[in-house]
């Protein structure tokens, strides 16, 4: 994602944290992205998802398993956009 982003001179700051991080970076963030393996974290999260505004779901896991970090950068920016 962040070289699909500097590709598209996208401006985003990227990063990733650990299920325990979740819930204090959130509110950091525009939008919440889970991989496939994770998919469970979605409903943990959602409420705090829908009081905070930040879109979330769950990376596709054709687009998670080709690391296609365009396919999922055009989520996150879709996400934001329709939010």
């Amino acid at each position: 994602m962040k070289e699909a982003a500097t590709e598209q001179s996208v401006e985003a700051e990227i990063w990733a944290v650990g299920q325990a991080e979740v819930e204090t970076e959130m509110p950091k963030a525009d939008v919440v992205l889970f991989g496939p393996q994770m998919r469970f974290l979605k409903t943990k999260f959602s409420k705090q998802s829908k009081e905070l505004n930040v879109p979330l779901d769950v990376i596709p896991p054709v687009s998670y398993g080709r690391c296609d970090g365009k396919a999922v950068l055009k989520m996150a920016m879709d996400m934001i956009a329709n939010k």
